[in-house]
């Protein structure tokens, strides 16, 4: 005859008083994330045009960590969030060139953006070291980049009548995080200084 279990492993391991309060406390940590991302992205939005709440509140939410993030955290994320976006649009922008139905004016803006999302990557790894070393100056120099890649990325698109630019919401996205990670910067920079 098997010996059955007569209950789960947790509650051999702490009392249920104990994993009440360790439920309440992990609540309280992951209310207290989705504050702070709330709160600044309100205070962003409030004071950056560039910034929308909603974009800024789900990527960061989206991101891995940011439930545990202090304020100099999530400005570690949204940089990330850049990396992230710069690199996946270089591949995508790798995927459209691939196609032959593009026109050669097309066919070049898209060359043209390759190598500004390509410039990008080491751009934005320097920003993440920037960032922790504290060099905000830096960072923003390196951000402001990559977000000057994405407008001439789309501009050139614009400069011909009747061309559409596939890369539209891949700019705007790269646009408006960077936005995003040089508003984090200005107040993480206020409030050290």
């Amino acid at each position: 005859m098997r010996k059955q279990h007569s209950s789960s492993c947790s509650s051999h391991l702490f009392p249920p008083s104990s994993m009440m309060m360790m439920m309440i406390i992990i609540l309280f940590q992951v209310c207290s994330a989705q504050n702070l991302i709330n709160s600044t992205c309100k205070t962003l939005a409030g004071s950056n045009p560039n910034i929308d709440y909603n974009f800024c509140r789900t990527s960061l939410q989206a991101a891995p960590a940011s439930q545990c993030a202090a304020l100099q955290g999530l400005g570690m994320i949204s940089i990330r969030l850049i990396r992230y976006n710069v690199t996946d649009t270089r591949c995508s922008i790798k995927q459209l060139l691939r196609n032959k139905r593009w026109d050669p004016y097309t066919r070049q803006c898209l060359n043209d953006c390759f190598d500004l999302f390509s410039d990008a990557i080491p751009s934005v790894k320097e920003a993440m070291k920037s960032f922790n070393a504290k060099r905000f100056d830096d960072a923003n120099v390196q951000i402001t980049s990559i977000m000057d890649a994405s407008t001439t990325c789309e501009d050139g698109f614009k400069d011909r009548t009747g061309v559409v630019s596939p890369l539209t919401k891949r700019n705007d996205d790269a646009f408006r995080l960077s936005a995003i990670a040089l508003s984090f910067m200005r107040i993480i920079q206020t409030r050290s200084a």
